[in-house]
Formats: structure tokens, C-alpha cells, sequence
């Protein structure tokens, strides 16, 4: 055991996934979870995921790890609702796929007896809810810690111990700013899906085709977009708002980057088309060569 008690908070995806890893590999002696959705709750009890808790106070009695599971919008204002229930020297962290906007959020209000080690699994699906979640989902996949700057002795150990917990679920872990997390993740996810939920409303948008007709003639790029499109409203809308600065210097570099594709086709530029596709074309080779590809849906969140 790593730990004796996780509390998770939020039993989507992520959270559910988190129980099923745990009671896998045995590294806590209780899985004590809670979600604000009394269905939720519910279902987490009959899928046996673990002590199902109605309320902060029993949630928390005696966990020496808090994983805040929730939507990235609500971290802030759920880390300072619990954190009279937390005893001293807790470990506090979260799976949120923004970490600068977060981080600042729960620093104002955190007393220095609670370690707050962030983290972010790079894996999820297009499906959400406690039925969602699956042991394997983190295997094989990148946990990125991005500690707070402070080198005290106790919290050092618990950001060691963070990466040890990543490590039993079965996922890659790197230490990263941030500052560097939230442009990176930018790149690599939050503009792909911002693009996906762009094309799959402009296509259900365009008058001279039918709806039919796009579902019925999904080539295999639409579909992969519209499953990337079907991902949680709630989570995007937060991850786009609280990442505004990084989403917003990506995109004007992409939107640059089509304004030039779009002038190639106008003029019949195949030479830049080309070496375009092939630069594209090489970007999935290494993409499949360090093992972040999957027959199974698996993308970042």
C-alpha cells in the first residue's frame, strides 16, 4: 500500500477509472469516493467501486491522499469546501487538464499543513460517467506532476509519493512547470478537440447539405472527429476558459498556418500542399513510433 485512504472526488471517467486501478493493485486500503450527483453516487454503489460517502466529513476522516476528479471549472471552489475536513499533512491533488489557473485558484486559500501535488493524466475517451471508466486506461499513458515550488522536506516526499501513485496506475510520469503543461497540452489537445467541435457544428450547420447525408457519408476523418466531438461539454468549457492564454496563442498560430493552406489551393500551390502533408505525414510515424497510438479510443484530455 502507498496509501490508506484515497478519497476521490468525482466519479466520472477519471474517477471511476482511478477505483477500478486501485482496487487492481491494492495500493490503499480504502477507496472512499463522492460526487455531488446523488444518480452517481448511486450507480457507483452498485458498481461496488468502493465506500461511497454522502458527505465531506465521512469522505474524509483519515485519507491521506484527496483526488479532485471534477470538471476543471469546479476544482477551485471544491478544494476550499473541503479543506476544513482535511487533516494535516494530506496530500491534495487533481487530474485536471489545466494546471496555471488551478493552481493559482487553490494557492490563495491553502493552508501550508496540506501538500498540493497537481497532476494530469494524459488518457480519456469520449465517454463519461462512473460506468465509463476501465482499470487499463492509464496504462502506457503520460501522468505529468507539475509540483509547486517548494522545496520543504515533507512535501517533497509527497510529490514522491504522487509520482509513486502514477506509477501503480500504470502510467509514464513526468515532472513539467505549469506554464510548459498548459502550452504543451494546448497543442497536443485542447486545439484538436476545439477544431473537432468547430467542423462536426459547421458541418450540421451547412444549409446545402443535409444532416443525413453528412452521417450517412462519414468518411473516416469526419468520424474520427465526431468522436473526439462527443466529449464532455462541461469539461471543455472549462478547460478552453481557464487555458484562454495558451488556446489563444496556438490558435493564431494555426489560423496563420490555414490562412497559408488556404492561398495554396487558390493558386494552385502544389509544392506547398505537398511538403505540407508530407511534414503531417511524418508527425503520425512519430507519433506511432513512441507508442502513443492505440487500436483503442484513448486521447488526451
Amino acid at each position: 500500500m502507498i496509501f490508506n485512504k484515497i478519497a476521490i472526488i468525482g466519479i466520472g471517467l477519471i474517477g471511476s477509472s482511478l477505483a477500478h486501478k486501485i482496487k487492481e493493485t491494492g495500493c490503499a486500503g480504502e477507496i472512499a469516493l463522492y460526487d455531488s450527483n446523488e444518480n452517481v453516487r448511486k450507480r457507483a454503489n452498485e458498481l461496488s467501486l468502493g465506500v461511497v460517502y454522502d458527505d465531506y466529513q465521512g469522505l474524509l476522516k483519515s485519507a491521506d491522499l484527496v483526488i479532485l476528479c471534477t470538471p476543471s471549472g469546479a476544482m477551485g471552489n471544491v478544494a476550499k469546501e473541503i479543506l476544513p475536513f482535511m487533516e494535516s499533512g494530506t496530500i491534495l491533488s487533481d487530474v485536471g487538464s489545466v494546471k496555471g489557473a488551478i493552481i493559482k485558484e487553490i494557492q490563495e486559500f491553502l493552508p501550508p499543513y496540506i501538500h498540493f501535488a497537481p497532476a494530469h493524466p494524459i488518457a480519456g475517451t469520449e465517454l463519461s460517467g462512473p460506468d465509463a471508466g476501465f482499470a487499463n486506461l492509464f496504462e502506457n499513458r503520460w501522468s505529468i506532476i507539475t509540483p509547486l515550488e517548494n522545496d520543504n522536506a515533507e512535501y517533497l516526499k509527497a510529490v514522491e509519493k504522487i509520482q509513486e501513485f502514477w506509477q501503480k496506475m500504470g502510467a509514464n510520469v513526468e515532472n513539467m512547470t505549469p506554464e510548459r503543461h498548459d502550452l504543451v497540452l494546448a497543442m497536443t489537445s485542447h486545439i484538436p478537440h476545439l477544431i473537432a467541435f468547430c467542423i462536426v457544428t459547421t458541418a450540421e450547420d451547412m444549409e446545402n447539405l443535409t444532416e443525413s447525408e453528412v452521417v450517412k457519408y462519414s468518411a473516416g476523418g469526419f468520424r474520427d472527429f465526431t468522436r473526439i466531438a462527443a466529449s464532455d461539454p462541461t469539461m471543455w468549457r472549462d478547460v478552453f476558459l481557464l487555458n484562454k492564454d495558451a488556446v489563444m496563442e496556438i490558435l493564431g498560430r494555426f489560423s496563420e498556418d490555414l490562412t497559408a493552406l488556404r492561398r495554396a489551393i487558390r493558386w494552385d500551390d502544389g509544392e506547398t500542399l505537398f511538403d505540407t502533408i508530407t511534414r503531417a505525414r511524418r508527425m503520425r510515424k512519430e507519433v506511432i513510433d513512441a507508442g502513443q497510438d492505440s487500436d483503442k479510443p484513448n486521447f488526451g484530455r
